[in-house]
Formats: C-alpha cells, structure tokens, sequence
C-alpha cells in the first residue's frame, strides 16, 4: 500500500473554482517517510493552510459545518473567518452541538448562538441533513470537524448528508482536512448495507484508516450519495501529515473522549454501547475502562454518575462497578499494534451471569450487521474472528487507493 506519489486532488464531478486564486493545489508537496531520522516540522492542518483556501471565500455567503475541534491555534474557524471580513450565512451542528456542550444521543435544539449571533443548525435527533430552506442563501459550504476515524463516529455521518444537500443546491463544498488519530490502521467488519444508519452509512470497516477528506472524496467517487450527481468537493489537505505520523489532538473531539487515551480506546470500546457493560461514562475517565458490579477481573473500582454534558443515567449509575484499567494499554500495545481488540468482549461475554441479556439491539447497528455477535455467542476466538474479516478488507484497501491524500505502511504502527 505504500505510494511513492500521491495525486493530491481528484476533482470528483464538476472541477469548481479551477480559476480561483489559491485553487490549484499541484504544487503541494506530502513528504515522504519511512526510515528516516530527521525530525519532521509539525502537522498543518487543512484549516490552517489559510493561504490555500481563504481566498476562495471572496465574495461569497458562507454556510460552515464546525464544533469546537474548528480551530486554528486557540481560535475558532468562524471567528478566524469573520475578522478576515467574510460573511457566515449559517452554522451547521452535528452531534454535541455547535459549543459541544451535549452528551452523547443528548438532543440539540437549532436557535441563535449567544457569543457570535449567528443562527445555527442542529443536525442530529430526528434532523440529520439541512433541507433546501436551510441551504438558500449560502455559496459555499465549509465542513472543518475532527473525527477519529471510525465508522460508527456519528461526525463522518453528517458529512455525508452535508454532501447529499450541497449536491441537490448545486452548493460546493469545501472540507478542510485534519488528521486521523486512528488512521494507522484498518480493522472490523465491513458493514452489511442491509444495518445501514446514522452509525454507519457507508460500506467500509469499522475502523476505515481514512481522514475525513479521503472519505469524502471516496463517498463522492464511489456514488455513495445515490444518483448520477456528486458533490461539487474540493478538500484542503494537510501538510507534512502522513497515516504513521503521531498526532495528539489539542482539542477533544466529543465530551466524552476527554484524551488520547480513550481516543486509542474508542474503536474497541464504542461497540459496548450495544451491551450492558460499563465503558466510564459518568467517570472521570469515559471510554478508559470496562466493568460491572459483577465483573471478577480487573483491579479498578469506580461508580458512574450524572454528569452534565457527559453522561445522562450511565450504565449502572450509581453502583459500584469492577473493571479494567485500559490506559496504559491505550500508552503502549495500541500504538504499536493498531487493531480492534477484540478479548474485552469475548472476555466479558463469557462472565456475564446472564448472557441473553449482554447484548441489546444496538449492538448490530454499532457492528454493522450480525457478524460479530454471533461468533462471539458462537466461541470463536478473536483470532479467527478477524481472519474472516481480511478478504473484505483487502478488497477495500484497492477499492479507496484512488481517493487517498496520504501514504501509510501497513504494520508500522505509530511513528514520532
């Protein structure tokens, strides 16, 4: 999978903004990595690559898709965007809300921001994708949100409707890339079409080792948004950013991956939402840990509660929970060894005093289909479980090279 040249932009339908000052990206040069020792020079995100795409704003009435991950430096994109004199039509919100200040599945009601004044648009509930009303006034959309990299990570979801909306106004969209912290690996099991939902739309693996720009231009090139149009897309890719390439997140991309730890963790702690099991919601330390009152292994003791923001009624609220500690691990095998690990749930599955109630019906949609409960029920080992996953995955890994902004070497794990 290693590239020695990368093309750095695919114009996926109509090529917008060919003549724009700043547009053409053929100069932008991804370095190149993999056995040398010179220290690299720091991560520049698309959003602050500003020479590239802040004049193609000129004129234009703005519609931005941000959260607080929007930043260049301490300072939030709309701001950023505002003092260089541009005018934002409308903010659209995804999960979390605009400020982030909403728990997980909490509901975000549209109104006026207080601190900018300016209207903004809640994109999860029951109103995943901006209606046509929504849209008018708008000549640009800009989408600047950091995920983490997996497909259950409802950021990515939003993406894709933002992308459908845009197609139907004829609106281009503009995605300002930031890197994959989770991007070092592909892992899980591709998603069964027929389990398709806001926590998982797209047919790739659980873990897709994609950074949003890749993806969307992926969505677009495969047709994924249904139809013959795409979106008009045109992505600002990173500088000296690679899918190795260590990168700590300075801002936490939801309220309840407050570190890089629980970061590591998400991709093989997210799929026990859909069981009974605790990940440290109402903690200090969400998606760090695993335990129930009746958990016999790990030597960590802890008792979730409320916590504004973070978690509403957690799993076993108020009762005292045993588990694992997983932060150290997240410190050392993750980072060397990237995969979804599976012998959390294999592990409390079989120390579950009442089996038929470990899983719920989310767990399917979270998995992508019946796969992965069933050899689980079944006793199969992780080992086997993931082999059954690889001829799908080498498949995918053909199927995205077309749309990939940035080299990667399978196996290699991290690299500073």
């Amino acid at each position: 999978m290693r590239q020695n040249s990368l093309p750095l932009f695919l114009f996926l339908g109509t090529s917008w903004l060919a003549a724009q000052p700043g547009s053409d990206m053929r100069k932008v040069v991804i370095p190149q990595f993999g056995g040398g020792t010179m220290a690299q020079p720091p991560i520049r995100t698309g959003a602050e690559r500003t020479e590239l795409w802040m004049p193609m704003l000129k004129g234009k009435k703005l519609g931005l898709v941000v959260n607080p991950t929007s930043r260049i430096g301490n300072t939030h994109l709309v701001d950023t965007i505002r003092r260089s004199g541009h005018q934002i039509t409308r903010i659209f919100a995804p999960e979390h809300g605009f400020r982030g200040e909403a728990a997980n599945g909490q509901k975000v009601s549209s109104g006026i921001d207080e601190a900018s004044g300016l209207p903004v648009v809640s994109l999860y509930g029951k109103h995943y994708r901006p209606s046509a009303e929504e849209m008018l006034g708008i000549d640009l959309m800009v989408f600047d949100i950091q995920d983490v990299g997996v497909r259950y990570y409802t950021y990515i979801s939003t993406l894709h409707y933002i992308m459908e909306s845009c197609r139907d106004a004829g609106i281009p969209l503009l995605v300002l890339d930031r890197p994959n912290p989770n991007g070092y690996y592909v892992d899980g099991p591709m998603l069964d079409p027929a389990f398709k939902s806001f926590v998982g739309m797209h047919p790739i693996p659980l873990v897709h080792g994609m950074s949003v720009g890749e993806l969307a231009r992926m969505i677009n090139g495969k047709g994924w948004l249904g139809g013959k149009d795409t979106c008009r897309l045109q992505v600002i890719p990173m500088q000296f950013y690679h899918h190795n390439r260590r990168y700590k997140l300075p801002v936490p991309p939801s309220p309840n991956l407050p570190n890089m730890e629980s970061v590591r963790l998400y991709p093989s702690l997210g799929i026990f939402e859909g069981t009974v099991m605790s990940i440290g919601r109402g903690t200090d330390f969400p998606f760090q840990t695993i335990g129930a009152p009746w958990m016999k292994e790990g030597s960590l003791s802890y008792t979730p509660q409320d916590i504004a923001g973070k978690a509403i009624n957690p799993p076993f609220k108020a009762q005292l929970c045993h588990g694992l500690d997983l932060r150290e691990f997240a410190r050392g095998y993750l980072e060397t060894a990237g995969q979804l690990y599976l012998d959390w749930i294999i592990l409390t599955y079989k120390e579950c005093p009442d089996k038929a109630t470990y899983f719920n019906p989310f767990f399917d949609k979270l998995a992508g289909g019946t796969g992965l409960r069933t050899a689980i029920v079944a006793g199969k080992t992780a080992e086997s479980i993931r082999a059954g996953w690889q001829p799908a995955i080498r498949q995918f890994l053909k199927e995205r090279q077309p749309y990939m902004l940035y080299e990667w070497i399978p196996g290699a794990g991290l690299q500073d």
